[in-house]
């Protein structure tokens, strides 16, 4: 007899459907995963408040000093108004229970509230505390409606868990030919600026994605960077083919010291935000299009010729504007081998691995969840909320189609740069024993 999928899981298989959908905008489906993990921490809630009722979870057995009682299936869904529209939950039915049960989170008269939202992300961000959530909660739904003590912990335990095993896992099953590396800054310390969370996740050999590392810093130094990738090189993530990176001077240096055989490609969207700014407001649009024309619709093969291309259709766009936008032009020179390493690798790739924007976007759902907070209390519960956002996130994320030609030509730079063929060893020259008339000489 198969078991019925529980509206958690429905929840969780809804949210992978959506980071599968390629015809939506990501807006879009962040918009709609949000929603849905708002509607996932709630139901989670609630199921939790029933284990505790009857102190076992779902289609466990009854001890016979157990409380009385079994499930029976989920009411009509109740609708619970948000401030990312309704959210509806399925409220669990009890039969021959000693006493009626209640959640204490969506009890009755507890269906409508503009804070929900914000009583989600406290639950994340603050909610590592057990007291901090429930004062959370008390502030927005009255204290009548207060998680148990019990259900609170059961929640930030799980989360505890999975962050950390998460955080010490091994990773030398992982060979990456795409490393992404970015930092986001959030309040976490009181009478303190915003501070960075560093994060990395990467492609693996097999085109699939990866998360692979998360970090808080007190700044985006080198010793900060570097501290940062020594951890995940301790852990036993090897090299890759090319990093990926915006242009934080720490974060280069970092990576060209760690991953001394690794190629560096600069994101081409960060260049392309200092490139615009140096420019007036109604020109912006003509020399984006002119910035993004060096590096678009390029037919020559990968490798130099595609560089070479690049190379000269940047030579066309300094001779246009040196004269009227000369900071512009110097923006793009200084460093602009960097921006054209991406051309080195398969051409069905460029346009994924030229810039590290996807994870920033992503980043910025977790400040837009944020907002409502204000400062966080603490580095742990800030890294809770930013692991939970790219964690769930990751798992939606597309990789890279391989082909038989990507992966020969990805093969060929990874003998060229991680395992160049060792030197042989030189032949000692033969030796002759002196003979009896060279040694009278």
């Amino acid at each position: 007899m198969t078991k019925r999928v529980s509206p958690t899981d429905r929840i969780r298989a809804d949210i992978d459907q959506l980071f599968a959908a390629a015809d939506r905008p990501l807006a879009e489906i962040l918009e709609d995963v949000g929603r849905l993990s708002v509607r996932l921490l709630m139901q989670t809630a609630v199921e939790a408040e029933v284990e505790a009722f009857l102190t076992r979870a779902r289609y466990e057995r009854r001890d016979e000093d157990g409380p009385a009682g079994y499930r029976n299936g989920y009411q009509p869904p109740a609708t619970v108004k948000t401030t990312m529209g309704p959210v509806g939950l399925q409220r669990p039915k009890l039969r021959d229970t000693d006493e009626r049960f209640c959640s204490r989170l969506f009890g009755d008269g507890v269906t409508r509230t503009h804070a929900l939202e914000a009583l989600v992300i406290s639950g994340w961000v603050r909610g590592l505390s057990d007291r901090d959530i429930e004062a959370a909660l008390a502030e927005v739904l009255g204290a009548e409606a207060a998680l148990s003590r019990s259900t609170v912990s059961r929640i930030c335990q799980s989360i505890r868990e999975e962050f950390a095993v998460w955080s010490a896992r091994r990773l030398d099953d992982i060979e990456l030919d795409y490393l992404f590396l970015d930092a986001s800054c959030f309040r976490m310390h009181p009478n303190s600026p915003a501070e960075p969370v560093l994060a990395a996740w990467g492609i693996d050999t097999e085109g699939k994605p990866v998360f692979i590392g998360l970090a808080p810093a007190g700044s985006e130094s080198t010793d900060a960077w570097a501290d940062f990738l020594a951890e995940l090189v301790a852990r036993g993530l090897r090299p890759p083919l090319l990093g990926i990176s915006d242009g934080a001077p720490g974060l280069i240096a970092a990576m060209e010291t760690t991953f001394r055989q690794s190629l560096r490609q600069r994101c081409l969207i960060h260049r392309c935000r200092n490139l615009v700014a140096k420019v007036p407001k109604n020109a912006e649009a003509e020399v984006k299009a002119a910035y993004w024309s060096i590096f678009d619709d390029i037919d020559d093969a990968p490798g130099n010729k595609a560089v070479a291309e690049a190379t000269r259709r940047a030579g066309d766009f300094a001779k246009r504007y040196r004269k009227v936008y000369p900071k512009a032009v110097a923006c793009l020179e200084d460093d602009f081998a960097s921006l054209t390493v991406h051309l080195r690798f398969p051409r069905e790739h460029w346009k994924r691995i030229r810039h590290s924007n996807f994870i920033e976007r992503t980043f910025g759902e977790s400040r837009r969840r944020v907002k409502v907070i204000g400062r966080l209390p603490g580095e742990a519960s800030c890294l809770s909320l930013v692991w939970a956002v790219l964690d769930r996130s990751s798992r939606g994320w597309r990789g890279l189609t391989q082909t038989s030609e990507s992966l020969r030509l990805l093969q060929d730079l990874r003998r060229q740069l991680l395992e160049p063929p060792r030197e042989l060893r030189p032949r000692r020259a033969k030796t002759t024993k002196p003979n009896a008339v060279t040694a009278a000489a």
